[in-house]
């Protein structure tokens, strides 16, 4: 059963109000899911807004510590003042979606591609603000991963043959795509191959449709140095997809 932050709210408001976190502060027992050997799945509440109408799924791997620092920081001074958890939730998918540089990133890419002109939009950044009603970000794993601490990048172990974290996506993300209004109709981003690994997975055995997701798009980390390199080699590729696919 998915994690909330109605399960988490008392835990929260226990940490000191302020803009980030440190480890130390965020990976205690307190905020621990669940592990495996070195591999330790932690709560945030990054994951549990859902728009359901999105025309656009932009998907990571799981949250990485920027985004749950980011995500419980403003759960903690929202929870101040602010009863209402399912606008506590929206407010902290807004914060920490992919923030910092790599949003930065995926909205410089996106707009490379010219998915802002197919949206009818001057930017792909407007889909993380005032256009947010067509867009959902979401991770395979909806939960923070690290691994001896560490962001977990997908790769070690790598996560289509891992059946401890392969169960979390079973368990979250496909039951978060049926329910999209239009599943057969959004298009599909995965942030590397590690995620494009799994959604090609679901594809063969028929819970995504043909034709929906963008192959060859690079993970926008800018700790990924052939990002750029990846990028232009299927760039013509990829703009041409999402111009059949949304155009």
């Amino acid at each position: 059963m998915k994690k909330t932050l109605n399960d988490y709210k008392e835990v929260i408001k226990k940490l000191p109000i302020k803009d980030k976190y440190t480890k130390e502060e965020l990976l205690t027992e307190d905020f621990l899911i669940d592990k495996d050997n070195n591999i330790e799945i932690y709560y945030a509440p990054h994951n549990e807004y859902f728009n359901k109408k999105a025309k656009i799924f932009i998907i990571g791997i799981t949250p990485g510590f920027q985004q749950m620092s980011t995500a419980i920081a403003t759960a903690r001074r929202e929870l101040e003042h602010n009863k209402d958890l399912d606008d506590i939730q929206y407010k902290c998918k807004v914060a920490a979606r992919f923030s910092g540089s790599l949003r930065k990133n995926i909205i410089s890419m996106l707009d490379d591609l010219k998915l802002n002109e197919i949206m009818n939009i001057d930017s792909v950044g407007e889909l993380f603000g005032e256009k947010d009603y067509l867009l959902h970000t979401v991770s395979l794993i909806p939960y923070p991963v690290f691994v001896k601490k560490e962001n977990y990048s997908g790769h070690t172990p790598k996560l289509i043959k891992n059946k401890f974290l392969m169960k979390y996506v079973c368990d979250n993300f496909i039951d978060e795509f049926k329910r999209l209004e239009e599943p057969e109709n959004v298009l599909l981003i995965p942030l590397g191959k590690a995620v494009e690994e799994v959604l090609i997975k679901l594809q063969e055995e028929e819970i995504i449709g043909e034709n929906q997701i963008l192959l060859n798009f690079p993970h926008p980390s800018g700790a990924n140095v052939n990002r750029v390199k990846v990028f232009e080699e299927h760039k013509e590729y990829m703009k041409d997809f999402i111009k059949r696919k949304l155009g």
